[in-house]
C-alpha cells in the first residue's frame, strides 16, 4: 500500500493532464453519441471509473515483482490469445473479442501491456552494455509468437504495435550499430512476404493510403472524409456539436478511429494543437519517470508503457490525417473502447508506482 512518504512522490502534472485527456474523451463521445444515436460517453464514463480503480491497484504493490512472475504473465498471454481463437465473438470479420456478459474482452489490448512487462523484465536481467544479434534471438521469438496469434485474429494493427513497442524497448536497451544495420535490411526484405500474408481488406488500405482518390466512395471514403473533417474545422472549429461531418454521419466511426477527426472539426486547429500538446506533455512526464527509475526493470518498464502510448497516439493521428494507412489503432483515453482505456489506465499506475518508490531503492 502506499504511506505518506510514498504519496508526497505523486506527480500531479502527471495526473492532471491525464485527465484532461479523459475529459476531452468524454465531451468528444458525447458529441459522437448524438451522431451515432448511442450514448457512448456514459459507458466510457464506467470504462473511466473502472479504470482509475485498477490504477490505484497498480499503484498500490512493489512493482519488482512483476519482473519476478514475468514467465506466468506470458503464459496468461498466450493463453488469453489462444482463447479468443476458439471462444473468440466475430465482428465484421474479425475474431478479437471474449465476451463475458457484461463486457467484452478485447485480449490484444492487455496483451501490449503485458508484452512491454515481459520484455522490461528480460532486458532488465541482461545488463549489457550493447545488445547484439544473438541477445536478440530469445526476446524476439517470445514477441513472435503473440504477434502471430494477433495477426490471425486478424487484428494487423495491434499486432504490428506490438512489434514497434518491442522494437523501441531494443533501441532504448542500445543495440550494436551493426546488428541495427541488419535488421532494418532484413525489415524491408521482408515486407514482400508481409505483403502476401496480408488479407485483400489490409492490402486495400494500404493501397488506398498511397492513392484515397482511387476508390473515393468505397475503401477511400473513411480517409477523404476524416481530412475534410479536419480540415473543415479551420482555426477555432465549428463549435461542440455542430460539426457537420459527424453529425451528417459522412465520418464514419467517429467514436473509435476517428475521434481525433470529430474533434479537430469542433474545437478546430486550436484544439487539435491543445490536445497534441497535452498529450506530448503527459509523455514528458512518463519519460520523467523512466530517467529516474532507480532499477533497472523500472527504467525499462517506465519507457516500454510510455512508447505503447505514444505509438499509439502518433499512429491514430497520422492516420486520420491520411498520413498513415488505417489499421485500427485507439486514440488513447479518447477512442471509446473499454479493454483500451482500463489497459491504458493499469500502464498509468505502473508509471507511477515507478516513480513514487524511486526513494525507496538505492540508484
Amino acid at each position: 500500500m502506499l504511506n505518506k512518504r510514498l504519496l508526497k512522490e505523486i506527480d500531479y502534472i502527471f495526473f492532471l493532464t491525464m485527465f484532461f485527456i479523459m475529459t476531452v474523451g468524454f465531451i468528444n463521445l458525447w458529441s459522437a453519441s448524438t451522431a451515432a444515436g448511442y450514448p457512448f460517453e456514459w459507458k466510457q464514463l464506467q470504462w473511466y471509473v473502472v479504470g482509475c480503480c485498477f490504477m490505484v491497484g497498480a499503484m498500490s504493490f512493489d512493482y519488482r515483482k512483476l519482473s519476478k512472475y514475468s514467465v506466468h504473465l506470458y503464459i496468461f498471454t498466450i493463453i488469453l490469445l489462444i482463447l479468443v481463437m476458439f471462444m473468440g465473438k466475430s465482428v465484421s470479420g474479425s475474431q478479437r473479442w471474449i465476451s463475458l456478459g457484461f463486457f467484452n474482452l478485447q485480449p490484444s489490448e492487455p496483451a501490449k501491456l503485458l508484452m512491454a512487462i515481459i520484455i522490461s523484465s528480460y532486458f532488465a536481467r541482461e545488463e549489457k552494455e550493447k545488445f547484439g544479434l544473438k541477445d536478440l534471438i530469445r526476446p524476439t521469438l517470445l514477441v513472435a509468437v503473440p504477434f502471430l496469434l494477433i495477426f490471425k485474429q486478424p487484428d494487423l494493427g495491434t499486432a504490428l504495435l506490438i512489434l514497434v513497442i518491442y522494437g523501441s524497448l531494443v533501441l532504448f536497451a542500445r543495440l550494436k550499430m551493426g546488428s541495427f544495420l541488419i535488421i532494418l535490411g532484413s525489415c524491408l526484405c521482408a515486407f514482400p512476404l508481409v505483403w502476401k500474408l496480408m488479407k485483400p481488406y489490409q492490402r486495400k488500405r494500404v493501397e488506398i493510403f498511397l492513392n484515397p482518390d482511387a476508390d473515393p466512395f468505397g475503401a477511400g471514403w473513411h480517409v477523404i472524409q476524416s481530412k475534410i473533417a479536419v480540415g473543415s474545422g479551420l482555426i477555432f472549429g465549428k463549435g461542440f456539436m455542430k460539426g457537420t461531418q459527424a453529425q451528417l454521419n459522412f465520418l464514419p466511426e467517429v467514436h473509435t478511429d476517428f475521434a481525433f477527426s470529430i474533434w479537430s472539426e469542433e474545437w478546430g486547429f486550436i484544439g487539435a494543437i491543445i490536445l497534441i500538446a497535452v498529450y506530448f506533455l503527459f509523455l514528458l512526464r512518463c519519460l520523467d519517470i523512466a530517467q529516474n527509475a532507480r532499477d533497472r526493470f523500472g527504467s525499462f518498464l517506465a519507457f516500454g508503457i510510455t512508447a505503447m502510448i505514444f505509438w499509439q497516439m502518433l499512429i491514430n493521428i497520422c492516420m486520420v490525417l491520411g498520413l498513415l494507412p488505417v489499421v485500427g489503432i485507439p486514440l488513447p483515453l479518447v477512442s471509446y473502447g473499454g479493454s483500451s482505456v482500463i489497459t491504458t489506465l493499469i500502464g498509468a499506475g505502473l508509471l507511477m508506482n515507478v516513480r513514487v518508490r524511486r526513494s525507496l531503492f538505492q540508484s
